[in-house]
């Protein structure tokens, strides 16, 4: 073969780096072209929190809206516990007061440190309760919610770490208009937003996430874990 054949069958070495940048640049088009299917999303995060039988995370909450005057913030860690069926439940508010609200599966205790007040009602109240009925295994996406594309204005800066996708509630919610959620490549939510019918936005943002970090305990830990006795003086309320 003469060197005129062997120039028209190999690339020179600029060539084949110009064709692999073309390629990179094709099959990056190509996933991106795409965007993931919402529900398959949906169905990936339900598997997910399906198979844990627990979950303690930290959370920030930052509320907006006309009907809200200044913004709200809060902050405080959270922990459910659903293995052994009942759907334990218990949010810390450390910040801007303290406030505890928890459910031992029986009972919902709700304290507000600033108010001096505990309410106790059934923890049947709580079935509509969005985020206690999803992380205790009582809800299901497909069925309680139609699961669309993200609006526009929630789209995620970063792409490659966040997927979000919108839920609007199949039967009218008083309090909730709709939720988006930010997904995670390990299928873990990190954030939802919430909007209720008035256009007022509940925003959380997860961090320092444990899974199944709650197994280990024994029922009498996990019985303290979800109790609470309110300090001397307060008003008890029972509904």
């Amino acid at each position: 073969m003469n060197s005129a054949m062997r120039t028209d069958t190999f690339l020179p070495a600029t060539g084949i780096l110009l064709a692999i940048l073309l390629l990179l640049a094709t099959l990056s088009t190509a996933v991106h072209a795409e965007p993931a299917d919402p529900e398959e999303i949906a169905d990936r995060v339900q598997a997910r929190y399906d198979a844990m039988g627990s979950l303690a995370f930290n959370f920030y909450q930052d509320t907006r809206g006309e009907m809200t005057g200044r913004p709200r913030r809060g902050s405080g860690r959270a922990l459910f516990y659903k293995a052994d069926g009942l759907g334990r439940m218990r949010w810390d508010y450390q910040s801007p007061d303290r406030q505890v609200i928890l459910s031992d599966g029986k009972f919902l205790k709700m304290y507000f440190a600033e108010l001096q007040q505990l309410i106790i009602t059934p923890a049947k109240n709580l079935e509509s309760e969005i985020t206690y009925t999803f992380f205790t295994g009582k809800g299901v996406l497909r069925e309680d919610f139609h699961i669309r594309p993200a609006d526009e204005e929630f789209q995620p800066e970063d792409a490659d770490l966040y997927q979000v996708i919108k839920l609007i509630p199949r039967t009218p919610h008083s309090q909730v208009q709709d939720i988006h959620l930010w997904v995670t490549g390990e299928s873990l939510l990190r954030r939802f937003s919430i909007r209720d019918h008035f256009g007022t936005l509940t925003v959380l943002n997860l961090s320092d996430i444990e899974v199944d970090s709650l197994l280990q305990l024994e029922e009498k830990e996990l019985t303290t874990l979800f109790s609470f006795t309110p300090p001397t003086g307060t008003e008890v309320i029972e509904q």
